[in-house]
């Protein structure tokens, strides 16, 4: 049985595929809430679209909608980038943007996406982007569209065309899986009829570096999602386990059992140069490296039960963070370094929200089965994996708890979501 808490997995011939393999179907997409603000936003259809394979003003206002940022609302839009927009309109119609643009066929095949974006509280021109792309290309051309918009009318940068990976479980069968932000453009990156677990990007989005089980024994890999070649870096005596890179990539967090009890040993990407990081007579396990790369978080049972601990890097104890709660695993830290997510057990497992500043924390889940947070490259957004209405799905949210998103595939058990960086 695949167990559906990985928190202290210490305790306790894979097959690459096609870069390309279409046959897994998408996820469905259910909206819940929106942000404590929204941006009202006229988004007109791009001139010649209906004559591509993927209408680029559909993705665009999915991804739009799905932020919890922005609200679509009718009015009149200029028929493409080279128009002007009705801003006396537009004003009455609550609108506070507008967008329009082109999808044109180039002579070489490629498919000439164009946008422009106009402030119409401010009647200003707010400058847009022409992108030439394959026509298999289109969904990541539209992602940057909505990247760009999400950019202007924020300040912070959009995350449309990241990626996330995840893991399903089928009768017999794992499948590490990599898909767009949105849940669609699935892609299998390998299937194994043994367990795989704990997936974690290299900073770059080049690799992926995961626990496998394939030859009976937990052994930690990378592979690289271009190429689907992989390395073996931790295949010790005993557990190996929760592996995560450092932010320069150079270096890999690992839980290790080795020398007796499980601890956080430390080691360079070629699985080279292995130290241990931890000490205690209890259990250490999952760690995670700050953005600034300078300590690492992980969780420890030495005080008695599972808490969240930091330790630095260039040495010095290590000092525990939660303390709300006698149960808190599965820390994932926000790139900008300001907040701290965690699974905490009360009469649940849910998603709690540290400000580490004040040490204020928060749970923003609406659900009670929670596991495996993991934040958006921009900080803004969290994910994870839970249970609602009986299904397994994969749930984000904004970091407030505003503005969800579930991502469903009926049938499969969906496991370990963890966020991608940007890249693409």
């Amino acid at each position: 049985m695949w167990p559906r808490r990985q928190a202290l997995r210490a305790l306790g011939a894979s097959l690459a595929l096609p870069a390309l393999t279409p046959a897994f179907a998408q996820f469905r997409v259910e909206i819940k809430g929106t942000g404590a603000t929204q941006i009202p936003i006229v988004l007109g259809r791009f001139r010649d679209e209906d004559r591509q394979p993927q209408s680029i003003s559909a993705i665009v206002r999915a991804d739009l909608e799905r932020s919890g940022v922005f609200r679509i609302v009718d009015g009149p839009a200029p028929a493409d980038e080279n128009g002007l927009p009705d801003y006396n309109t537009l004003r009455a119609r609550g609108a506070d943007a507008v967008v329009a643009g082109s999808a044109s066929r180039l002579a070489d095949g490629r498919i000439d996406v164009r946008f422009r974006l106009w402030d119409v509280v401010k009647g200003a021109d707010q400058g847009g982007q022409s992108e030439p792309s394959l026509p298999v290309d289109l969904r990541l051309a539209a992602h940057h569209v909505s990247d760009q918009i999400y950019q202007k009318l924020t300040g912070e940068r959009g995350i449309f065309s990241t990626r996330i990976a995840y893991v399903t479980k089928a009768p017999g069968k794992f499948t590490l899986r990599i898909t767009d932000a949105d849940g669609e453009n699935i892609q299998p990156a390998l299937i194994d009829n043994e367990p795989i677990i704990s997936p974690s990007w290299s900073p770059d989005g080049s690799e992926l570096a995961y626990v496998t089980f394939h030859d009976k024994k937990a052994k930690v890999v990378i592979r690289n999602v271009r190429q689907g070649s992989i390395r073996e870096v931790a295949s010790f005596r005993g557990s190996n386990s929760a592996p995560s890179f450092s932010p320069d990539g150079r270096t890999l967090a690992v839980t290790l059992s080795k020398d007796g009890g499980s601890h956080v040993y430390l080691m360079d990407r070629s699985g080279a140069n292995v130290r241990r990081f931890t000490d205690s007579t209890g259990i250490d396990t999952e760690a995670k490296f700050s953005p600034d790369g300078a300590s690492v978080y992980f969780v420890s049972d030495r005080g008695g039960g599972p808490q969240i601990y930091r330790q630095p890097v260039a040495g010095g104890a290590a000092q525990r963070v939660t303390f709300s709660g006698a149960y808190n695993i599965s820390p994932a830290l926000s790139p900008d370094g300001k907040l701290l997510a965690y699974i905490s057990r009360g009469s649940g497992f849910k998603v709690m929200v540290m400000n580490l500043g004040t040490g204020d924390a928060q749970a923003i889940s609406d659900t009670n089965d929670d596991e495996s947070p993991s934040f958006a490259p921009n900080s803004r957004y969290i994910i994870y994996a839970t249970k609602a209405n009986g299904r397994d799905v994969l749930m984000t949210s904004l970091t407030d708890g505003k503005g969800k998103a579930t991502l469903i595939e009926s049938g499969l058990d969906i496991r370990e979501p963890v966020w991608g960086p940007y890249g693409r």
